[in-house]
């Protein structure tokens, strides 16, 4: 699994300015996006915790805490991927890729993302808007409790991390484009075995 690790300010001075300016814009606005979606997990623990009390001490079960657990952790869950992505914290599975120099693995990220990535996330950005209107227009509830809370807004979510994750993606692509030229990364990557 690779992780970004702060390795002291990054000094990318042989980028263009404004090469340098659309990264760390889009890096900064995953950043102002996820550090609050963060912040969601705090409900959602307060939701289950609430519940188990209730159910296990008072014989009082509630209505509404696995709908809320469920839809916040979903938004929490969809809404950090970019930042995710941003910080370099999703699983790779590095067999050949972490033995290749820096310019093979970013031309192979390159394509991965012009490739895959990119018309992936555009086809859950259409097809995603496409269920979170029609679910607005019939003012779709959860079947999963008696609750029945509306769920057309959760699922706005799908396009909106669609959209996050297509954002970050240029900032992504940049990065191996970079990384491409100048024999460097964007980011230090720290190798990390599990075994």
């Amino acid at each position: 699994m690779a992780t970004a690790v702060p390795v002291g300010p990054p000094n990318h001075q042989d980028a263009s300015p404004r090469f340098r300016a659309t990264v760390e814009l889009i890096d900064s606005f995953a950043n102002f996006v996820g550090r609050p979606v963060a912040w969601l997990i705090i409900p959602m623990t307060l939701a289950v915790t609430y519940e188990v009390v209730a159910r296990h001490f008072f014989r009082a079960p509630t209505i509404w805490a696995f709908d809320t657990t469920y839809l916040l952790y979903g938004t929490h869950f969809m809404l950090g991927t970019a930042y995710t992505l941003m910080r370099i914290g999703h699983v790779r599975t590095d067999m050949l890729y972490s033995r290749w120099p820096i310019r093979r693995q970013n031309r192979v990220d390159a394509i991965g993302y012009f490739f895959f990535f990119f018309p992936a996330m555009i086809l859950l950005f259409y097809f995603g808007w496409q269920e979170a209107y029609h679910s607005f227009q019939i003012g779709e509830t959860s079947d999963a409790s008696p609750w029945r809370p509306i769920v057309w807004p959760f699922k706005f979510v799908i396009p909106l991390t669609a959209l996050l994750l297509l954002i970050q993606g240029i900032a992504e692509l940049l990065k191996s484009v970079y990384a491409i030229r100048t024999g460097r990364e964007w980011v230090h990557r720290e190798q990390m075995e599990i075994g």
